[in-house]
């Protein structure tokens, strides 16, 4: 399993009325994670773009456990699972400062080939990359 974990300071226009951090922003979040957890271990979304494969959302599913607010430190712990097809799925948890999980989510995105707009498999070099954590 591929694990990567950094952090997001909640900003006061990410809050609602009620002074939580907004729903809507979780998948900014969510996208925040997955994107570092990449970079870390040499993968950039801007490689696959040059190389014709695009990344869109398919699915996103959240659970709020408990808010996050304004300035708080968020932990987000980002996993992959399992090596990637033509669908790669990567599930989240948010900690808190008093290391509580106050958030689960789940994104799975497709790799999609930018000429022809069809489902495509990732490319070698991704998958080598990522068995490296799954021995």
């Amino acid at each position: 399993m591929f694990s990567y974990s950094t952090k997001v300071r909640v900003r006061y226009s990410e809050t609602d009325r009620m002074g939580y951090a907004y729903n809507g922003n979780y998948i900014s979040y969510y996208e925040v994670a997955r994107t570092e957890a990449l970079r870390s271990i040499g993968l950039t979304y801007s490689r696959l773009e040059d190389e014709g494969i695009l990344l869109p959302i398919l699915e996103n599913w959240s659970k709020y456990l408990a808010p996050a607010y304004y300035d708080d430190l968020i932990e987000i712990r980002v996993f992959v699972k399992k090596i990637p097809g033509v669908k790669f799925e990567f599930e989240y948890e948010f900690y808190n400062d008093q290391k509580e999980l106050i958030h689960v989510g789940k994104t799975i995105l497709v790799f999609v080939d930018k000429e022809t707009r069809k489902p495509t498999k990732p490319p070698k070099y991704l998958i080598d990359k990522l068995k490296e954590f799954f021995d």
